[in-house]
């Protein structure tokens, strides 16, 4: 085997290869490794370098109390063993990993101070402009939020330094680092609001990435030369630089514009502001409705921009580059059916603007809620709708159905509309929205309701009712530290006696069992009565199996391998599954779990249902799927009024959590 050092040193590379690869619990395992190997051989240099890379992991997982504190070992060390360069990058890195985690600004200006001090010693390079770059950056976002005699002073460094930077980087002839100096320096004059200087810093970084060929950082001008135009009042220009940012966006991989971002770990973070402020300033200068066929256009480009947002957090969230791929072959699904409305929510800092599809085209609803106020009431809502021995929760589903519904209300009389389908977004993808309440009913005793990530990632094609063989699976049997389902059997009894197919339970519920079934039939319906978390991360989002744990990846995998099938699944029933309370990514990974797995539809559920009234309501799901001609929509709908009318079921902890995700038809 190899010696100690060389073997951290491998563990170090494969750590920094998961992270890459989007599986940062992997990288996190590796990390501890070598970090192991290397203090037991005693090299510091080493151990500093893999500390640094832990704290960029903890960074990129928000970790930020965490990320300081091997930040300052990692800094202590590589000092001490004369490795300025890194001592000074891991000394910035604390910087910004403290100013995030909200420390003391003293705690935040004692490392910059520290790193600068050591740039200065270091010959011009590559590394260190990129250095005084992010000291700069910590700098400036120091001074946002500083008394006015700190804010200057912060303020003056942040110049020196990215004029610096900017100087170096100019005299290496690396045009890529020059855009970021000079763009971080107009964002500087941005902050001051001395737009004309910004304006100016902008557009020669913005010459500087095109020079380099650099779309990580061009988007990022384009961007704000968008933000600076909208603040000078040339609204028609700063739309223009702001469809540049998002055409730009959309050539490359997201996560290297993620990675660039300075600091922010999230994708929304990162780049969904360049959409929602594109959206927000796309319908702040609207044509009037007087003028239909510019109106339509507007709000149909503001949408098709939510679009492209939706369709990259998927596939930053899965990791897969070949999750929204189904796109190219859809006709749009606001067409297929003329008894439907789609919501498209818009959440803006200052108001939600709703998005309708109605048969007769887009229409607009603006409501004034903010972001804060609307997240705030979601969030409550789903924690009570979870206490099933109360009613506190119907205040909340009243005020919230006040907000996202009452306003189009009077639109739909008259109309037929038997189904709403809302494509929620943020803390919005964390609540049922059936169980919305007008004061009078819930909103799914007056109509079906569905969601969909994102229209374009949905096949609208109908129910096919000839291909509706069932490979039913699941876990009755406590396994794992994880409780026993024992409703399960009667939960698969009962779709065998409605279909018949093949069934999976406990000790037969393996892995390679289910790949091979999947990989020899052609299933219609593919329904897992298993416990199943979805959580921020999709590695650490699974289905339990006898076994092991299906994660989300390997649900791709599985189940995803009949994506391109003449008759893909027409749907995937998730029975016992459980969402993050409170995650609007956790949500995300339930949203697209259909996308993910190529089915048209799946079913499933934000919290662990009490086990008999998941298996009264799926059971009734699907005698209304196969007895009917109704859509899968209303099939659902007519389920959960069955648990309404129960008085012991009324109460939406029963019946809400279920959700009809992608097509409805």
């Amino acid at each position: 085997s190899a010696p100690p050092r060389e073997l951290a040193a491998i563990h170090g590379a494969l750590a920094n290869a998961a992270l890459a690869l989007g599986t940062p619990e992997h990288a996190r395992e590796e990390l501890a490794r070598a970090i192991e190997l290397a203090r037991k051989v005693e090299a510091p240099a080493l151990v500093a370098a893999l500390l640094n890379n832990r704290g960029n992991l903890e960074s990129a997982s928000a970790a930020w109390a965490d990320a300081p504190r091997d930040y300052a070992e990692s800094a202590a060390l590589a000092e001490g063993a004369g490795a300025r360069s890194l001592a000074a990058r891991a000394l910035a890195n604390q910087a910004r990993a403290a100013l995030r985690a909200g420390a003391p600004a003293a705690d935040v200006r004692a490392p910059l101070a520290r790193a600068g001090a050591l740039a200065a010693e270091l010959p011009a390079s590559h590394d260190t402009a990129y250095l005084m770059i992010s000291a700069g950056r910590s700098y400036a976002r120091l001074a946002d939020g500083a008394d006015a005699a700190p804010a200057s002073a912060d303020l003056l460094e942040a110049h020196r330094l990215l004029t610096r930077a900017e100087k170096a980087s100019e005299a290496l002839g690396d045009e890529r680092a020059r855009s970021f100096a000079l763009g971080y320096l107009g964002a500087l004059y941005e902050q001051q609001r001395r737009f004309e200087e910004a304006l100016a810093l902008t557009r020669r970084a913005l010459f500087a990435a095109q020079q380099a060929g650099a779309p990580e950082s061009t988007y990022r001008w384009h961007w704000q030369l968008g933000r600076l135009l909208r603040s000078s009042g040339d609204s028609a220009a700063a739309i223009a630089s702001y469809r540049q940012a998002v055409t730009v966006l959309a050539e490359i991989r997201y996560e290297l514009a993620q990675a660039t971002a300075s600091g922010e770990s999230s994708f929304r973070e990162a780049v969904g502001p360049v959409f929602f402020e594109l959206v927000d300033l796309l319908l702040a200068t609207a044509p009037a409705p007087s003028d239909v066929a510019a109106h339509q256009a507007r709000l149909a480009e503001a949408r098709e921009t939510l679009e492209r947002l939706k369709a990259a957090e998927l596939r930053d969230y899965f990791r897969d580059e070949c999750v929204d791929q189904l796109d190219a072959k859809m006709e749009r699904l606001d067409q297929v059916s003329k008894s439907v409305v789609v919501i498209y929510p818009v959440v803006l800092p200052d108001r939600l603007e709703l998005l309708l599809t109605f048969p007769s085209g887009l229409r607009r609803v603006t409501v004034p809620v903010s972001s804060d106020a609307l997240t705030a009431e979601v969030r409550q809502l789903r924690f009570l709708l979870e206490k099933r021995t109360t009613r506190e929760y119907l205040p909340h589903a009243q005020r919230v159905y006040d907000w996202l519904v009452r306003p189009f209300e009077p639109q739909l009389a008259g109309l037929g509309i038997d189904t709403l389908v809302f494509v929620p977004d943020g803390a919005l993808r964390t609540i049922p929205l059936a169980a919305l309440h007008d004061g009078e009913r819930f909103l799914i005793e007056r109509y079906a309701v569905a969601v969909t990530p994102g229209l374009s990632l949905t096949d609208p094609r109908p129910l096919d009712r000839e291909n509706l063989a069932v490979f039913a699976s699941g876990l009755s049997e406590a396994v794992q530290g994880f409780p026993a389902l024992e409703q399960v059997p009667a939960e698969l009894a009962a779709l065998h006696t409605l279909f018949g197919g093949k069934e999976l339970l406990d000790a037969e519920f393996r892995l390679p069992r289910v790949e091979g079934e999947l990989a020899e039939n052609d299933y219609g319906i593919v329904h897992v009565a298993t416990h199943a978390q979805f959580s921020e991360d999709p590695e650490s989002s699974f289905l339990l199996t006898y076994d092991g744990r299906l994660t989300l990846s390997n649900l791709g995998e599985t189940v995803g391998r009949t994506r391109f099938r003449e008759r893909p699944i027409e749907l995937l029933t998730l029975s016992a599954c459980e969402t993050a309370q409170g995650s609007d990514r956790a949500a995300l990974g339930l949203a697209g779990v259909a996308v993910q797995a190529g089915a048209r539809s799946a079913l499933g559920s934000l919290w662990s249902v009490n086990d008999a009234a998941a298996t009264e309501l799926l059971t009734e799901f699907y005698r209304e799927l196969k007895d009917q001609p109704v859509s899968k929509a209303v099939a659902l709908q007519r389920a959960q009024r069955k648990l309404i009318a129960d008085p012991k079921r009324r109460h939406p902890f029963y019946w809400s959590a279920f959700l009809l995700i992608n097509n409805w038809l």
